[in-house]
Formats: C-alpha cells, structure tokens, sequence
C-alpha cells in the first residue's frame, strides 16, 4: 500500500460539485493526495502558496472573480507549480491566453480515469525533469568536470571554449574536434544560422531569447543525424570575457517514454491501430476537411461474423490471431488503394486517403478521405472499397496450422458536407453493419435513416432478452414424440419466451440474439435442468414414468470444455435418471475438432444419455464423421417432410436418410409431421418415430395429454 508521505499531491481547482467530487473520488482511486479543493481563482492561488503541491488542477473556466488562466499565471510566476488545465471546448482566444501560462496538460471534459492518469503522469514527470534540469545546471557552474550531463562553454560570439567528455559523447567528436568552432555546429537549420544574431541581441541589447530558458531542441551529431536534447544556456555570472555555459541532456529516453504514454492512449495495444480517442480526432477532421474541398469521405465500420464463436470455442490466443490478420489484411487494401485509387473509379482522378482503427473485440474501422465530390460517385467508391475489403476478408486464413474461414459485415457512412457528430456517425455506421448481419452476413450495406429505428428497437429487444432470464420469464413447452404404433415415448423440450409476461415470442427472433450475445449459456443449462427436472417430475406418473426427454444443444454450448460436466451436474442436481436424457445435436457442431466431438460425446453417454443427431441431411456431415460419433438416433429435418408427398427428392432422401440410419444401427424420427399420409408414408419406409403438430403441438407439461 502506497504511503501518504509518497503520494503526488494534488490541488483541484473546480467550481462545478458534480465534476469536483467525480474527480476527487478518481484521484484518490488512482493513487493521488488531495490537498485541497476551491472553486475561486484568488483561493487557488493562496492555497498553492501555503501547501505548495506537486501539481494544480485547473479549471479553465470558473466561476466568480479571477479564472483559471489568471490564476495559473499567478501560480506559475510565484510558486513555479506545474499546472493542468480542464476545459470543455473552450474559446479560441481563452485557449491562446492559457498557453501563455506554459501549462503542463489538458485534459477534455468529460474525461477517462485513463486520460486524467496519462496527463498527470506526464505533467508529473515532465515538471520533475525540468526541476532536476534547473538544479544540474546551477550546480554545474562550479563542478563541471564531475558532471554527467554534457557541459559547453561558449564565449560571447559562440565560440566553443570547453566541453566536457559527456559533451563529447553526446555529440559523437573528440574534445580537440569542438574547441575553437562555433557552437552552430552542433545546430540543425535553421537554428544553426539564426544563433549568431541571437547573441548579437543579447551583447547590444540584453535581449535574452535564448539565455535562462530550459528547452527541449533538437542537436545534430556527427554523423548527421538528428537527437532531441534538453538545454539550457547561462551566463557565468562575472567572467570577463563574457562567456556561456551550456548545460545539455541526451532525452530520447524521456521522449521514448512520453511517446509510449502517447501510444497507449491513441493507440490499440494488440494492433497497433489507432483507437477509438484517435479515430473521434481524425473523423472531425475528415469532416472539415470535407466540407473545405467539397470532397466526400467514408466511414466503414465492420464486424467479423462469428468471432465470439470462435473465441470461445479455440481460446484468445487464436482470436488474437485472427485480430492480427485481418489488420494486415486492411492495411494492404487501403495502401493498395492509396497508390492505385482509379480502380475505385476508373473515369475519376481519386486516391483516397485510409485510416483504419480498432474499437475493440471484433470491430475495425476504415475511414476514407479524398473521395468524389459527387454524392453517387463518391457511395460507388466507397462501395467498390467495401468490395474489395470483403474480397480480402473472406478468403481462408491460417490459425495454428488450421484453416479458418471467416466474413465481415460492413456498414458504410458516407461523409458529406453536413455536420454530425463523431458518435453520431459512428452510430448510423453500426447501424448499417447491424443491416449487413441481418442480410446475412459477409456483406455491406450503407446507412438508411429508417434503419435508426430498427437498430433501437433492437437494442431493447436484446436488453428485454437479459431481463427475461432474471425475471424468469422463460418457460419449457413439450412436443410429443411416437413411436410406429402411435404410442408416446417421450418429448422434445423447446425454449419459449414470455416476454414481460405476456407476449409469446417465437424462438427463431430470439434464439439467434441470444447466441449472439452469448446469453444462450445460462439459458441452455437453464433448459437442461428445468427439462431433468421434468423428467423427476414424470417419473411419479405411471403414464410418464417411461417417457424420454430430448433437450437441444446449442453449438456454442456444446463447445464449453465444461460442457461434460455441466451435463454431470443437471444430472445430479435433480436426480433425472441418464437413461431417459437425449441430447440433440446438429451437424453444424461437427465441421471442426471432430476429434474433440466425439471425446464429449463418449465422456456424455457414459453418464448414459443418449444423443440424436437433429436436422440430419441439411448440414455436412460425411459419413466417415457419421459413424464414428456415439448416436443412437437420427432425425429427419422437417424441411424434406414437408413436401414428402409431392417432391421426389425429398421422398428420395428420406428413404435414403432412413437406409443409412437403420445400416449403422441408428433409429430414425422424422420431425415436422403433419397429416396421417405424411406419417403413413415414412411408416412405410421404416421410418421408427415420428414428432409434429398431426400429433401434437409443443405446450406446458400441465396441458400434456
């Protein structure tokens, strides 16, 4: 635990009680000493005289009396405290006033515990470095040879008179090399020729441009290159002829620091990419600009379809990878349109300008400058672009040495010269991505304003889909199953929503929300112990006692390495026997790690639950997958039922789905049954089980028959 007596000490300085008390709190969260708080400029300065802090904390704009430029002023010139400002888009004219203070930092009302931790840090070590600067230069007027830092002595006409061997080092000569030169010769231009008249001024007039001021400039080496240097040049106080001592320090370590401070707040850790802070400057920006040329720009926001899925399914580090990939994959896109723009338009002189940028999780942004400034031409290069990006991203990348196939779907803005807000576009952007999803995917689409209503009506649906699990307004319905002579031998749990506790809503509305957004976990172990206990229910009923239970698995679910011992535990936890537990599966889950599959599949019915295969001939399956997976049962997708009377093909496929089950010793249900003809038909094939609404529709366990 940091100690009182090592804490920065802060003065805050804000008349407006909700942001002085939020930032308070921050501070002292983030490890700071608060030694006191006003709302007045004439108390700041008083206060800052008698605790003396490390730091001030000024609002820009205060109330009553002096503001907070005056007061910095007073606080600098007297105390030499450093001081940060907090201004929320200030004037022009108060901006200017307050550089005049030399200020260590802004910080940007409404701020980050992050940004206010950046700025600090830096207008900390900032004010430290020039404190020990000042000192190691007084100091060395009379110890020069015993400094580290690099000393020069010049004479009143810039003539090098002594240097010392950190000098020397720094600057990359022999001592014999300097003496007698003119110091211009460790200046890049166009300092270099400026410096003799800056001398002249101060000889003839006591100008001091230079004299008594610590800076940060850059000096050239021997070899030609160029290094920032902190220096600060003094007079030595009654030498005759008068003469100069300067005092100069290597800060490319400094600088090396403050600019990972700056990566850190522009730019995404994993990536590289600029971040959401950087992309909000340069999309107001692009928008100027925009409205200046006339030119059109594009703001294209995309997701990759399925990530969380494969996150979750292979882990971090292969999501990461993906990340990765997909990052070099559009840096090569916009370079390549950068240096050949007339692909997006043949007929038009444009070579756009790209910034890409990660929002974070799966969500990149490309924004385009220097586009038509015809508002048809202008969307048919964005569109071409977007083309191009959904080329790219589809084709196959390699994840550990496997093959994924992944898809983006992509939301296009086109930035005209109307003004909106950064968050506003960033919004409509979403929006258009959210359209691309609901077109099906690896594909774009540009925002439409009727759309807005659409995306908010989503967002609450999804909002109302986390409440309903905590208000548990989710109930099971059960559809039966029959055996070929008409008998009940189980039931199919199937997931109902009564939304609010009144509107039924169809499964295939909400189910794909919720593996989307991951909600699908909780609610499938919800629907694997609420269907066990069902079964515990049944088995005090002579009718019910025999019935099985067959509870679809999502295939996100079933990629839980828990998954295993989620089963174990509805098992355990209400005492349903293994025997009469069926798991569904669909073919979807056995395109990857087949090797995994059946490994959860075998550990599963060894607890002695039984797996059907659901909508079998709709996915991928081969059959050399087919019989190495533990099934008991496979299950006609409803789609061939259908039209079973009518289409050959799916009477075809039916009595070659049921062919194949009954040769690797597979029973057979066809699902989606409706007339006594369709059930007929399949009896005749050999079909062993049958589920539909001829026999029954899905409803509550009290209103079974």
């Amino acid at each position: 635990m940091q100690s009182s007596a090592l804490k920065p000490r802060i003065l805050v300085v804000e008349d407006e009680a909700i942001v002085a008390r939020d930032l308070l709190q921050q501070l002292d969260l983030l490890g700071y000493q608060t030694v006191g708080h006003v709302t007045r400029g004439e108390d700041a300065v008083e206060l800052a005289g008698s605790t003396k802090p490390d730091l001030v904390l000024m609002d820009i704009q205060l109330g009553e009396g002096m503001d907070g430029v005056c007061a910095a002023q007073i606080i600098r010139d007297r105390f030499a405290l450093p001081v940060v400002f907090l201004t929320a888009f200030a004037a022009d004219e108060t901006l200017a006033r307050a550089k005049l203070t030399e200020p260590f930092g802004y910080i940007l009302k409404p701020f980050s515990e992050r940004e206010l931790r950046t700025v600090l840090e830096m207008a900390l070590y900032k004010h430290g470095a020039e404190a020990r600067l000042r000192a190691s230069a007084l100091h060395s007027q009379t110890i020069l040879d015993n400094m580290l830092d690099g000393v020069v002595t010049i004479d009143a006409f810039g003539q090098m008179l002594s240097c010392n061997s950190a000098a020397c080092k720094l600057f990359g000569y022999a001592a014999e090399e300097l003496l007698g030169r003119n110091v211009r010769l460790l200046m890049p231009e166009p300092h270099a020729a400026q410096h003799d008249s800056y001398l002249q001024h101060y000889r003839e007039g006591g100008e001091k441009r230079v004299i008594g001021k610590a800076r940060e400039v850059e000096a050239r080496h021997r070899d030609g290159h160029l290094l920032p240097i902190s220096l600060l040049v003094s007079e030595i106080v009654g030498a005759e002829p008068r003469s100069y001592i300067g005092l100069l320090r290597d800060i490319t370590p400094n600088r090396q620091h403050i600019e990972e401070l700056h990566r850190l707040a522009y730019y995404d850790s994993l990536t590289g990419l600029p971040n959401r802070r950087l992309l909000t400057e340069r999309l107001q920006h692009a928008m100027q600009v925009a409205a200046r040329s006339g030119r059109h720009g594009a703001l294209m926001l995309l997701d990759l379809d399925h990530f969380k899925q494969l996150n979750d399914t292979q882990g971090h580090g292969v999501g990461d990878e993906l990340l990765l990939q997909v990052t070099q994959r559009l840096q090569d896109v916009v370079h390549a349109a950068a240096h050949v723009g007339a692909h997006l338009a043949p007929a038009l002189d444009v070579h756009p300008e790209g910034l890409i940028a990660r929002l974070g999780g799966d969500e990149f942004v490309v924004l385009l400058e220097g586009l038509s400034s015809l508002d048809h031409e202008a969307a048919t290069q964005a569109e071409s672009f977007a083309g191009k990006i959904l080329e790219s991203l589809r084709e196959p990348y390699l994840l550990r040495d496997k093959s994924y196939q992944g898809t983006p779907s992509i939301g296009v803005v086109v930035l005209t010269q109307e003004t909106h807000s950064s968050d506003e576009l960033l919004k409509r952007a979403d929006v258009a991505m959210y359209q691309a999803k609901s077109a099906g995917r690896n594909t774009m689409r540009f925002f439409d304003p009727a759309l807005q209503a659409i995306a908010s009506a989503f967002i609450a649906f999804e909002l109302d889909l986390r409440h309903g699990l905590e208000r548990q307004e989710f109930e099971l319905h059960y559809q039966v199953q029959v055996n070929s002579v008409g008998a009940v031998t189980g039931v199919e749990a199937l997931l109902r929503w009564r939304r609010g506790g009144t509107e039924m809503v169809p499964p295939v509305q909400f189910i794909p929300i919720a593996e989307a957004n991951g909600l699908i976990l909780p609610l499938g172990q919800w629907v694997l112990e609420t269907a066990c206990a069902q079964l515990v229910a049944w088995s005090q009923d002579p009718q019910r006692a025999h019935w099985t239970m067959a509870v679809n698995v999502s295939a996100l679910q079933f990629a839980q390495i828990a998954f295993v011992e989620h089963v174990g535990q509805a098992l355990q936890k209400t005492g349903a026997k293994p025997t009469q537990l069926k798991l569904e599966l669909t073919e979807s889950m056995l395109v990857d790690d087949i090797e995994g599959v059946v490994a959860k599949m075998k550990a599963i019915k060894g607890y002695g639950v039984a797996f059907s295969l659901d909508d079998f001939g709709t996915g991928y399956s081969s059959l050399s997958i087919l019989k190495r997976l533990p099934l008991q049962q496979l299950k006609i997708d409803q789609s061939f039922v259908r039209d079973i009377l009518v289409d050959p093909n799916d009477a075809v496929i039916a009595r070659t789905i049921v062919a194949l089950a009954h040769n690797l010793d597979l029973r057979v249900i066809a699902e989606g049954v409706e007339s006594a003809e369709q059930r007929d038909f399949l009896a005749a094939i050999g079909c062993d089980a049958f589920q539909g609404y001829f026999f029954g529709r899905p409803v509550p366990a009290a209103d079974l028959n």
